[in-house]
C-alpha cells in the first residue's frame, strides 16, 4: 500500500500551477475499497458476498496515456492521478483523480471520462471475499 496523498496539499500545489490562472474549477474523485461487490453494484447481482478488500494494481504507461487523453479535451489544464497498489480493505484508498479546467461541463466530464479509463483499461481489480 502507498503512502495516502493530502487533498488539501494537492488543492495548493493545483492552485499555485503555472495553468491555474486558466481553471474556474478544480474537482477530486476518491475512489475506496467498499464492501458491496462489483457484481452487485454494477450488475445488480444479489448472490454475492460481502467484499473484505481487494488486490489493486495499474499499468503506468497507460494510466499516463490516460492523463493525456484528459488534457487533450476542451478547456482541461490541470490533472493529477495517485493510484493505490497491493492487498486494500474495505475503506482504503483506491486512487486520488484530480481534474482542472476552465468551465464545470468540461471539468465534470473531464473527470468522468478519466476515472472511466483509468478503472476500464488502466488498471486490475480483485476483489477479495
Amino acid at each position: 500500500m502507498k503512502e495516502i496523498p493530502s487533498p488539501d496539499k494537492w488543492f495548493k500545489e493545483a492552485k499555485e500551477s503555472e495553468n491555474a490562472r486558466l481553471c474556474g474549477m478544480f474537482l477530486l474523485h476518491n475512489g475506496t475499497v467498499r464492501e458491496t461487490a462489483k457484481a452487485k453494484v454494477r450488475l445488480g447481482d444479489e448472490n454475492t458476498r460481502e467484499v473484505k478488500g481487494m488486490y489493486f494494481s495499474s499499468d503506468e504507461e497507460k494510466v499516463n496515456a490516460a492523463i493525456s487523453g484528459a488534457y487533450a479535451m476542451p478547456g482541461i489544464y490541470y490533472v493529477r492521478v495517485w493510484l493505490n497498489e497491493g492487498e486494500l480493505k474495505t475503506g482504503d484508498d483506491i486512487m486520488f483523480v484530480l481534474v482542472g479546467g476552465d468551465i464545470r461541463p468540461h471539468v465534470v466530464d473531464a473527470l468522468q471520462r478519466l476515472v472511466a479509463e483509468i478503472k476500464t483499461n488502466c488498471v486490475i481489480e480483485k476483489e477479495i471475499y
